[in-house]
């Protein structure tokens, strides 16, 4: 049975030596919800990684991309990890990516740093999720590089009171504090805050103290699903608008893929992003077009981020020839700059995250259509956070 075993494991060796000498199909393990909550995170994500293939080919330096997608059903980071160490030991996957949601970024980080598996990150979004690892870059935003610059846009807007509610995990922690010292810094007042659970959908007790604190405008953090719907349906009822209070957050609230069902409950809201399926490029005009006619749906700035994630793996490896080593990758990625449907974007040397304008964008109708409009914008900001 002992010499079984050691046959298996020297056998499996001998196919993760082949594929590391650049024998056989590039294999990237990504490990995305499916199912669950959080399944259209999944889906936009891995919908744009496999147009990128579609559009620019699947092969690099005469190897094949094998996607092998893994579902960790986004709210279970120990699922997460176990996923990355199977795709690493048992798929021996050339890298790791996708990563929806922080907890499961921050638990495979280990995975990564031992194996020295590069991790693209699609977009869990907390600002430490880099530090766990040198192995790790990411390609979507952090909290702080959104919340700062629309604290800034709300200071000179005549904005001087603010509530902020956030969800109660690294995002929504990340998302408060860029925001409040942003908004501090510019002499604002922050009139009361609260946290809530990621997954409470009753936020009538929250918007009612809202409410009763007369804030000039409430800064809002939720991730895109049930519970921002059912935040917006309550701001609806207790009449805030009437009030004169503006809704402001970052592009999680202002989600392209929700805005056909959300637009009527977000009129007028101003919201900072990376992302808009309205974005005035001629490269995003294509590639709204190209992933409508590919899947039917909206775009939204998670598709962006998995089309981005497969350009910056495709054109990395096209450049370290027949192997693939973790510590090669990381150093070309370092280097990386592209126009993006977003805009321009590049890869922070000293953090391995993402450099792109950030739009600042108000909720109206164009074309029958609710859209994100942009109307202004910070140039080539960097995580804050770090």
């Amino acid at each position: 049975m002992r010499q079984q075993r050691l046959w298996k494991w020297l056998a499996l060796g001998l196919i993760a030596t082949a594929a590391q000498a650049g024998e056989g199909p590039i294999r990237i393990g990504m490990v995305l919800p499916l199912s669950g909550p959080f399944a259209q995170y999944g889906l936009q994500i891995s919908n744009g990684a496999k147009l990128y293939l579609a559009q620019h080919g699947d092969t690099v330096n005469g190897r094949k991309i094998e996607l092998l997608i893994r579902d960790d059903t986004g709210t279970a980071p120990e699922v997460t990890k176990r996923l990355s160490q199977e795709l690493v030991t048992r798929d021996h996957v050339d890298l790791l990516a996708g990563y929806a949601l922080t907890p499961g970024a921050i638990a495979s980080a280990s995975v990564a740093e031992a194996s020295k598996h590069p991790m693209v990150v699609m977009n869990a979004a907390a600002s430490a999720i880099t530090t766990k690892s040198g192995y790790i870059v990411r390609v979507s935003h952090t909290l702080p590089q959104l919340a700062q610059p629309i604290a800034k846009w709300a200071s000179k807007n005549g904005i001087a009171k603010v509530y902020t509610i956030v969800a109660d995990y690294a995002p929504g922690l990340d998302a408060e504090s860029g925001f409040q010292k942003a908004f501090t810094a510019e002499g604002g007042e922050i009139v009361g805050q609260v946290r809530v659970p990621v997954t409470n959908t009753d936020f009538a007790p929250f918007v009612q103290r809202i409410k009763d604190a007369h804030p000039q405008a409430v800064f809002v953090f939720l991730p895109p699903g049930e519970g921002t719907i059912s935040f917006l349906k309550t701001w609806k009822e207790r009449d805030l608008d009437a009030q004169g209070i503006k809704l402001i957050g970052t592009v999680d609230l202002i989600d392209d893929d929700l805005l056909e069902v959300i637009g009527p409950l977000v009129q007028g809201s101003v919201t900072s992003g990376h992302y808009s399926m309205v974005h005035d490029s001629p490269l995003n005009k294509s590639y709204v077009e190209a992933y409508r006619k590919a899947y039917g749906i909206r775009p939204n700035f998670m598709s962006v981020a998995g089309y981005d994630g497969m350009h910056l793996i495709t054109s990395v490896l096209a450049n370290m020839g027949g192997e693939i080593d973790g510590e090669t990758f990381i150093a070309l990625a370092k280097k990386a700059s592209w126009e993006s449907p977003r805009g321009p974007i590049s890869i922070d040397p000293e953090t391995r995250d993402i450099v792109q304008t950030v739009y600042i964008r108000r909720t109206q109708m164009q074309d029958g259509h609710a859209v994100a409009l942009e109307f202004d914008s910070f140039k080539a900001v960097k995580d804050p956070g770090k």
